[in-house]
């Protein structure tokens, strides 16, 4: 039985179908495991070698894993259902299978082991990323990248060497008569039986649009080749190229949307943690403030939990003032607030950098002025730490004293703040005797 690849479409007639895992229990005691009967299939219907899945199963299991690839056999340590594997194989197909940008899984993998990089292209939408290389799947990936001429088992290999020997003994027979018949074999069309037969085109495409597109695969594919170069060359000349890039976006008008491929350009050149600092020369001027709030998407790209990110970006900054000085010095803490709004600055990082002067990006005397500047903002934000962390304190015991009271003349219920019973004084001691 069949299943969608993307479980999370429920349309019968989605067009990428893969098996349902299949999974037999084998031994028992310490030496039970879990063979995946069809794997090989599976992987087949994903694009993916087998031993992906498998190891993703054993990583997420916490098990080891065996491949057999001459007898097709890929097994987890352990027993476990079914139906649990193919909840989990939808993590890996999430994962490492479906394109980001439109759900195919029409992608493929760019394993680049030397920059410790997984890159991935989708033929149906043509988008091209880079994977999160923090799971434990990855490391194995890029010790053992995807061969683009073998998918990696025993029956895909059976059935290709089958195809071939059927190939060459079709050829056999057709080369059997005249040598002039078996040149035929050469010819990629046809001969025309009848010489007015104009039905058919058997030439390239000339219109426009045929050719537009196919400047685009050339493109793609020269895009390819200088990958593998642009990482070789010096950081200096990788962050030039960066540069240039973001350049030709804003001087063409479509660096609004082009968010995406900005980020995609900086991990491509492996420049990411410094895109902030390119990106504040050609897009802050003395009107930061609202170039802040116009460019938010393009930065938190870059500093989302990147605290590297995020200091480059402060260095960013200080030399927009430095070349705004006039405008910009008297309206630091202003625009350190619009950062920190912003989620483009995290405290800790504004703390860090508020402690020691620096002359990386401006002189120190500068550097002195945009500190003693900030120090107002700075100050507001530690205080404004301290008391957050003391109003949770007070919630909680005000919580505690607060019951709620129900009146049946009153149309809603009403929250009372019930005084702590206080021990009342001991009275005198009174002399009984004396009643």
């Amino acid at each position: 039985m069949s299943v969608n690849v993307n479980r999370s479409v429920s349309d019968q007639f989605y067009r990428y179908k893969m098996p349902r895992l299949i999974a037999k229990v084998e031994g028992k005691g310490n030496g039970i495991k879990t063979v995946i009967v069809n794997m090989v299939d599976v992987a087949k219907a994903l694009n993916r070698p087998p031993t992906y899945p498998t190891k993703f199963f054993g990583c997420e299991l916490g098990a080891q894993t065996q491949f057999d690839t001459k007898n097709d056999r890929y097994i987890v340590n352990g027993s476990h259902e079914a139906n649990k594997l193919q909840d989990m194989l939808d993590g890996f197909i999430r994962k490492f299978v479906l394109c980001t940008e439109c759900d195919n899984p029409e992608t493929d993998l760019h394993v680049n082991p030397k920059k410790q990089t997984i890159g991935t292209s989708c033929k149906a939408c043509g988008n091209r990323g880079m994977l999160d290389t923090r799971h434990r799947l990855c490391t194995f990936i890029l010790k053992n990248p995807p061969e683009s001429n073998d998918s990696g088992s025993a029956s895909a290999k059976k059935e290709k060497e089958k195809k071939n020997r059927k190939k060459d003994k079709k050829d056999k027979e057709n080369g059997s008569g005249s040598g002039e018949a078996g040149n035929h074999d050469n010819f990629d069309a046809p001969e025309a039986v009848d010489g007015d037969d104009d039905d058919e085109d058997w030439a390239e495409e000339t219109t426009e649009e045929a050719q537009r597109r196919r400047m685009e695969e050339i493109s793609d594919h020269a895009k390819n080749l200088t990958l593998s170069e642009d990482l070789e060359k010096p950081l200096e000349e990788r962050v030039n190229l960066f540069y240039n890039f973001v350049k030709q976006k804003k001087e063409s008008g479509t660096i609004d949307g082009a968010d995406k491929e900005i980020l995609a350009e900086a991990e491509r050149l492996d420049v990411k943690a410094m895109g902030p600092l390119i990106l504040s020369e050609l897009l802050f001027n003395e009107n930061i403030r609202d170039q802040i709030k116009k460019y938010k998407r393009h930065f938190l790209r870059f500093c989302h939990n990147n605290k590297k990110a995020q200091k480059y970006l402060l260095g960013g900054f200080e030399c927009v003032v430095k070349l705004h000085q006039v405008q910009l010095l008297p309206r630091v803490p202003i625009i350190l607030k619009d950062l920190y709004d912003a989620d483009l600055l995290e405290e800790d990082v504004i703390f860090a950098w508020a402690e020691k002067v620096s002359k990386k990006y401006v002189s120190k005397e500068l550097a002195k002025e945009i500190h003693a500047k900030a120090a107002p903002f700075v100050k507001w934000l530690k205080e404004a730490e301290e008391e957050s962390e003391g109003s949770e304190e007070e919630e909680e015991e005000d919580d505690e004293n607060v019951e709620v009271v129900y009146s049946p003349s009153a149309r809603e219920l009403k929250v009372e703040t019930v005084k702590p019973d206080t021990p009342e004084k001991e009275e005198d001691d009174i002399d009984i005797d004396a009643i």
